[in-house]
């Protein structure tokens, strides 16, 4: 058996740096808490190369003494946590005194500090977690913190890592999480030199909302706020008709530290329960204030968890905040008006009233001047229209029309006389007599030519041999009777179908329609067939999520998708799959990016790429399809072509005779 030894303190130290550490975003993580826990009110953060090559930030926060500088990056130092007591009442974002230390074990560290009031700062350099002396410099209140080579001594980390644009991403995403967890700080983020991010800092929540989430966004938003005894909840939430593609623009905040909560997410979602459209999510910027002895922060190395001690109080009170105000918001019902109240614009139209008025002026109408109508010459008759339903009576351009050239002659209603026949017109018209010059010869008679008898039709191919199958001729055989019949459908999403061994089948045509897209797309050999938007769609995506989706533009490519970069999470789409909608681009883009995040494998990937394109191409449930459509789905679920979705629901459901007569208790 091995034997049991202490680890030096340098492996000690790589090993807590991996739990704190994990990539460049949590080195600005720790460092903007540290800066925000200082008292700050502008915070600049600068990266080069994902945050692999540099990380910079600068506050103008209390600052640190001298002295104290060697001490900072030592493990299980900090100025936040004094007894054991404190661990139960923690209100800073930084307190395990553990980062300084663990970043400095895997990089390079330059700091630069001078405390409010002190005539002179001061500097230290350290290389692997070992620090050098502490030299006067020149530096303007606060602290500035340079990260360079990050996992440059841990091989084994670095070959973990990701693209600098995903790390860039996951930067810009923190940023995002940190300027909005506090609108009274100026946040500044710089990426390779551009400027990303810059927000006021002026103590508005949506200030900070336009400018780390986008203009789009904020103006969805509604503004909630509650209170549930001790716990406060206030924010925004989108309004029920924008809802998005996934739960990425979903942030919450507890007591100003940006967390991830199931808890949270459903009491949001449950607040949305028959407001939203299905497959759509809602989102949010909501901060939950409570006690700080009624929730624990200490459960988790990232700190982006938390543990509720009463977990019911927390979810009824962001339920009911949330549901509260989309009902404030929604449009308000008018009360119906009494018969007495209701004016009549045209009078010399319907009248109304109530059945008090009726009995009491009873049911003679009130009786009018007669007028004469002015006399006016006869206007002529007019075709009568017979609409009544299921008439057989035509209208008047439907009546069949006489031949231009045949004209009956009508008797005259004005003239007693009957009108002359055109034999008569022409006895009455005198004859001129010419001269006769000579006879014309008398005309022969020709005679009829009798027709030659019929020959009988000889067949081109006898009889005996039309049975055979001749070269180049294919008999065509009439389509056999199917051994079901569809009956109908109900809810205009599931096809009731009847087959020939008397059992009801019930079938989702949206899942069966989305089984055989993917079948489809997973065994094509050719290119996907795109379509050329007339106008670009530029989809404003998280940052995170843009980042993945230009991460994998070559699979993206392959499905149909033409993409760039537009900038600030922004993705500029010119072209997208012939079977997808154009107004379908942006959900479809979020729900790529979801499947992205969630799949390891370019296999993985590419499957759950055709998902998404698979549903976003089948019919919807509730859309009304022709019989043909129908027949087709059936088809292929009778024939055992399709049997389950793609995402593992089953497609059809089968009632047996027995079942059906079981419910009727006929069995």
């Amino acid at each position: 058996m091995p034997h049991i030894e202490q680890l030096a303190s340098h492996v000690a130290d790589l090993i807590a740096a991996g739990e704190v550490v994990e990539r460049p975003a949590s080195v600005v993580k720790e460092l903007v808490e540290n800066a925000i826990d200082a008292g700050s009110s502008a915070v600049v953060v600068e990266i080069q190369r994902g945050g692999m090559g540099l990380i910079r930030v600068t506050d103008n926060g209390c600052g640190i003494a001298p002295g104290e500088l060697p001490t900072a990056f030592l493990r299980h130092a900090t100025s936040k946590l004094r007894t054991a007591d404190d661990l139960a009442k923690i209100g800073t974002l930084g307190f395990r005194g553990e980062a300084l230390a663990a970043i400095s074990a895997v990089s390079r560290v330059d700091i630069l500090t001078r405390q409010k009031g002190a005539g002179c700062g001061a500097s230290l350099h350290l290389e692997g977690g070992v620090p050098g002396q502490v030299e006067e410099a020149g530096a303007p209140e606060g602290t500035t913190i340079a990260v360079r080579d990050l996992f440059y001594n841990t091989p084994a980390r670095l070959k973990f890592m990701r693209k600098d644009s995903a790390e860039t991403a996951a930067v810009a995403g923190l940023m995002q999480h940190l300027a909005l967890s506090h609108p009274d700080i100026s946040f500044k983020f710089i990426k390779d030199g551009a400027e990303s991010l810059h927000t006021p800092g002026d103590g508005k929540l949506e200030s900070a909302v336009y400018a780390a989430l986008g203009r789009d966004f904020a103006r969805g938003l509604v503004r909630v706020e509650g209170r549930g005894g001790d716990i406060a909840v206030s924010g925004f939430v989108t309004a029920p008709l924008m809802g998005r593609g996934s739960r990425s623009m979903q942030v919450f905040f507890v007591n100003g530290r940006f967390i991830k909560s199931q808890l949270l997410t459903a009491a949001l979602e449950e607040g949305y329960r028959n407001q939203m459209m299905k497959g759509k999510f809602p989102g949010c910027v909501l901060n939950v204030t409570l006690p700080v002895t009624a929730v624990d922060v200490n459960v988790h190395p990232a700190k982006t968890q938390v543990k509720f001690a009463r977990e019911r109080e927390v979810f009824d009170a962001v339920y009911h905040t949330v549901l509260d105000c989309l009902d404030a918001k929604g449009a308000p019902v008018a009360a119906p008006k009494n018969a007495g109240q209701v004016v009549n614009p045209r009078q010399d139209f319907f009248q109304s009233m109530d059945a008090k008025t009726f009995r009491e002026q009873g049911a003679k109408p009130a009786e009018k001047p007669v007028e004469k109508p002015p006399v006016r010459p006869a206007a002529p008759a007019r075709p009568v229209w017979d609409t009544e339903w299921k008439s057989a009576a035509r209208v008047a351009d439907s009546q069949p029309q006489k031949p231009l050239g045949f004209r009956p002659l009508e008797k005259p209603a004005a003239l007693g006389k009957a009108p002359v026949s055109v034999t008569e017109r022409r006895e009455a018209v005198p004859v001129r007599e010419t001269p006769v010059k000579a006879e014309a010869p008398a005309v022969k008679e020709v005679p009829v030519k009798q027709e030659a008898p019929k020959r009988p039709f000889v067949p081109a191919i006898p009889a005996e041999q039309q049975k055979l199958d001749l070269p180049g001729q294919t008999t065509i055989e009439p389509p056999k009777e199917a051994p079901w019949r569809i009956a109908g459908e109900v809810l205009h999403t599931y096809i009731v179908c009847e087959s020939e061994d008397g059992c009801v089948w019930l079938i989702d045509k949206h899942a069966a329609h989305e089984r055989i897209n993917f079948d489809r797309l997973k065994a094509a050999k050719e290119p996907v067939m795109r379509q050329t938007l007339l106008q670009p769609v530029a989809a404003e995506l998280s940052r995170e999520d843009g980042a993945l989706l230009l991460e994998n533009l070559e699979l993206l490519e392959q499905f149909g998708f033409a993409c760039e970069d537009f900038g600030d999470g922004a993705v500029l789409v010119r072209e997208v799959p012939a079977d997808i909608d154009a107004g379908d681009t942006v959900s479809t883009l979020e729900e790529l990016a979801e499947n992205l995040r969630s799949g390891k494998s370019l296999e993985e990937k590419r499957e759950n790429l055709l998902h998404t394109m698979a549903c976003k191409a089948a019919i919807k449930g509730g859309w009304t399809s022709d019989v043909s459509e129908l027949k087709v789905l059936v088809e292929k679920v009778q024939s055992g072509e399709v049997k389950y979705c793609p995402h593992g629901r089953p497609v059809a459901v089968k009632l047996t005779k027995y079942e059906l007569e079981k419910m009727f208790k006929r069995a």
